[in-house]
């Protein structure tokens, strides 16, 4: 039984994600980003405006 913890360790560090390893590198989302800005599906907060796109396209850049 003891075994069961020590594979369960192993497979939690092997499969541990790093930050941000989730989102592609696209050259519109690294620009909206980079500006202080957040980028969003569908329309954006009532307080924001959508300043161009993310994601190639499928998202909004939002900034106030």
């Amino acid at each position: 039984m003891k075994i069961l913890y020590l594979l369960f360790a192993v497979f939690l560090v092997l499969f541990q994600a790093t930050s941000g390893s989730a989102d592609p590198l696209f050259a519109d989302t690294i620009e909206c980003r980079s500006q202080g800005k957040f980028c969003r599906v569908g329309v954006c907060p009532p307080t924001f405006v959508a300043t161009g796109t993310c994601h190639g396209g499928l998202m909004n850049c939002c900034s106030k």
